[in-house]
This record gives C-alpha cells, structure tokens and sequence, in this order.
C-alpha cells in the first residue's frame, strides 16, 4: 500500500513513511492509492474476533511495511482490558431494538480519541526505536485529541508533545487533563484565540520544510492517516455488534468537527462494510451541516465560532473534509488544489449545481445540526426514557441520527465522551453530577503546568527550537 497527496505534489510513500510526517509536501493529506476491499467472506471470519484481532485484519490492509507479527503485537499491546477498562473494548448499549450506542470512551482520557491515538502512541514509539530517530509532535486541539495525544505519548521515548489549545475554551475537565500532566516531554501552549488559530498555527509550522525537517515535527491530529485508519476498526465492531447477517445494513450517527471521525466511517463504508447512511451531526458552528445540505463550504473567521457546550465541535475549519473531497472529485488533485487554495485564502468554494454535488447521495452522507437546548433535552431525555446518562458530544449525534431514522436500519450513534468530561451542562440538564471514573474525582484540583501565548506562529516556532534545542 502505498500513500499520495491529496493535492498531488508528494511521491508515493509507505505508511511507516507518512506515519512520522504529518501534513504532506504540497500542504495535502496523505490518501491510499485505493481503498482495499473487503469481501463477504472476511466480513464473515471478522464477525468472531476479538476488538484487538479486527484491529489487525483492518489495519494490515493499509500498512504492509510492518511485519505482520509486530503489527499484531501493537494490536494486542493497545487494545486490552489494561488500557481500556473492558475485554469489548468498544461495548454497545442498546436503548431499544434498532437504536444503539457504540461505547469509544473507555479508554484514560474518557474520549473516543483513545481509540486511536493508544495505538498511535505505540506505533510512534515502535517506528522510532526501529530507526533510531526522535520525533517532535506539534498538534492542536478542541478538547479531546489534546490530553489523548498526551497521555498515550508521555513518558514515551524519543517523542516531546507541544499542544496548543484555546484559552478558556475547552471544559475545566478537559483542561485539567492536560494541563495537569507533569511529564518532562509534555508542552501545553494555552493559546489566546479559538481552535481554528490552534489548527492554523500548526498547519502554518508544517508548511514551513525547513523548521519541519529541522525541528523532526510529526502530527498526531487526524490529519494524521494513521489516526484515521485506526478509526475504521470501531466501525466494523459496531456493524458486528448489532446485525446477525452480513446482509444487513446499519446507519451510524456521529457528531462531527473536523470530519476526522465520520472520515473514517465514509472509508469502511468504501471497504464495503454494509453502511446506509453516515448522518453527520454538528452543533451551533454547522460548516459541514451546510455544505452537506447546500454544497457551499463556508470557512467562518475566528471571531464567528461559536463557544458552545460541545466544545470539541467548536471548529469552522475542518481538516479531514479534503480527503472527503477528493473522493467526490474522484481523486482530481488539480481540483482539490483549486478549492484549497480558495479555503487556504480565507475563502470558500460552492459545489451546488456540479455534478460533484449530485454524487454527496452515492456515498450515503446525510446531516443536521443541535444547540444547546436540543443536547440538554436529548440528555434529559436519554435519562429519563433508558436511566442512560451521555455526554454533550454525543447527545448532538443522538439528537440529529434520530431525525434522519429509518425503520428497519439499526441506528448506532458514537459516543464520544463520557459525561464526566461536561458536568456543567449535566448539571443544567439531570440536577445533578456525572458519575466520575476512579481516579477522575479530583482531576480539577490538581496543579496545572501551561504556556500562555498570543496565536503567533513565529513565537510558537521560537518556543518549540527552544526546549527541542535543535
């Protein structure tokens, strides 16, 4: 398996090649030459296996430059009851027949981005030790991807983590987990601004060769393919978990912000995994809800994202978006250059009326949006009808996959969170506190270790040169 920009300018590289880069050459995101297919014969020996073996079937199709028998290891090493407090792993609880929700949040820091990032923190270090080379990962975050990052990289061997993070914008939960790490590798950057500044910073870093080659800057963020690939995996589990025939469809709900997530489920949808529909969810900053319904994407400045109580979804910028768009322009990389560089200006581009638009139906997307009103009735709701207390994140999936619901679809909506991490808002919703994790109750009290900068690449570059000395 071999990986091209999206925006046509880098050579084809192997997956341990692009594992380690982050954003490609030409500012594009590393795509598959093709999508491996999946047959009905390994939807039925996958139907069987265990989350850590599906792991390795699903992966070893996107990264044949690892032995398989490391590969497999990894797989084990990361995905255990050790690591994510349960042998399913992924759990899925059924409200009532036909609605389900596919449990992501088992992992240390209480969000679906472990999912991932566990294994990436392992892959990381494996490919690392195997080359004798050292990697500085620069990434930003709305919330989760943020202490998921950290706490599957600290204390790992030839890795730093500088993390840039909206001033005051994430939730004290959030924020304590972060910042309270104390690991000699962890940098935390409190950045004065919204995360699209965190997002543009870190893009603008990597799209500076010299200071990237120097500094060995990786990325952790879904921009990183490995990210997304480890994310397919969930979404075979989920399909298992509910169907008894290979000949079923599903839909799964999943509320959406940098299309990292949902990306995933559109590419095992491309496997062949039986999917009907992919209802993507937003909250207040609706970017993709729009496009999706209008064709128009509509980057919004820094001063319109709205703060809201989902704020991991508090982003106008979503990375993932092009390798969606790719795929619609059936991999014209003149085309993707031309509506990035519209984006990249500040801009937006419009699709409506292209046969690019037409085609949205043929890969199974529907959308819709929630405010705060809609998650905190969703939540009294979920309490009240099944005594099931949800996040936030996940109340806004529920909320939109229940209005695009078909009869005799199983409906699976990710959860993203556990409501721990958003106690404000379940105050306001149950009159009462989140259940805590052991270990979680006193998160927010202890000391806290950040950076507070103004969003200015050049002064994260000198802060990065500075505790890397390279």
């Amino acid at each position: 398996m071999r990986y091209v920009s999206t925006r046509g300018g880098m050579a084809p590289q192997t997956f341990t090649q692009i594992l380690l880069g982050g954003l490609c050459p030409d500012g594009g995101l590393a795509m598959p030459e093709g999508y491996p297919r999946v047959s009905p014969a390994d939807l039925a020996a996958w139907r069987s296996l265990s989350y850590a073996e599906l792991a390795f079937e699903v992966l070893r199709k996107f990264c044949d430059d690892i032995p398989a028998a490391d590969l497999k290891a990894l797989c084990a090493k990361t995905y255990s009851k050790a690591v994510f407090r349960t042998e399913a792993i992924t759990p899925v609880k059924t409200l009532e027949p036909g609605l389900h929700i596919l449990e992501l949040s088992n992992g240390p820091t209480l969000a679906f981005k472990d999912m991932a990032m566990q294994l990436l923190g392992n892959l990381f270090e494996y490919a690392l030790e195997k080359n004798g080379d050292s990697i500085n990962i620069l990434g930003a975050t709305s919330g989760d991807t943020g202490s998921s990052a950290e706490y599957a990289l600290r204390g790992k061997r030839g890795v730093n983590v500088f993390m840039l993070s909206p001033q005051g914008k994430m939730s004290p939960f959030q924020t304590a987990q972060m910042f309270s790490l104390q690991d000699a590798n962890i940098f935390n950057i409190a950045v004065r601004g919204v995360f699209d500044d965190c997002q543009d910073i870190v893009k603008a870093v990597n799209n500076d060769a010299a200071f990237k080659a120097r500094q060995r800057i990786g990325a952790v963020n879904s921009i990183n393919w490995a990210r997304v690939a480890a994310q397919i995996v969930y979404y075979f589990r989920g399909y298992f978990a509910v169907t008894k025939s290979n000949d079923e469809r599903v839909a799964f709900a999943v509320p959406s912000g940098n299309f990292g997530n949902i990306c995933a489920g559109h590419i095992a949808r491309m496997m062949g995994l039986p999917v009907a529909r992919l209802i993507l969810a937003t909250n207040e900053n609706d970017v993709l809800d729009e496009f999706f319904r209008s064709g128009r994407y509509r980057v919004r400045p820094s001063s319109q994202v709205a703060q809201t109580s989902s704020p991991s979804m508090d982003i106008s910028k979503a990375s993932n978006f092009e390798r969606f768009v790719y795929d619609l322009v059936g991999g014209d990389v003149a085309v993707v250059k031309q509506l990035w560089s519209k984006v990249d200006a500040g801009g937006e581009f419009n699709l409506a009326g292209t046969p690019y638009f037409a085609n949205v139906k043929e890969y199974g997307f529907v959308s819709g949006s929630s405010t705060h009103a809609d998650r905190v009735t969703t939540i009294r709701r979920m309490y009240k009808e099944f005594g099931v207390m949800i996040d936030t994140h996940t109340a806004d999936g529920l909320k939109v996959g229940l209005e695009h619901r078909q009869p005799g679809i199983p409906l699976i909506c990710l959860e993203t969170a556990l409501p721990a991490k958003f106690a404000e808002t379940i105050r306001e919703a149950l009159a009462r506190d989140p259940d805590y994790p052991p270990g979680c109750e006193n998160l927010e009290s202890l000391p806290q270790r950040f950076e507070l900068m103004d969003a200015d690449v050049a002064a994260v570059k000198t802060f990065i040169a500075r505790h890397t000395g390279l």
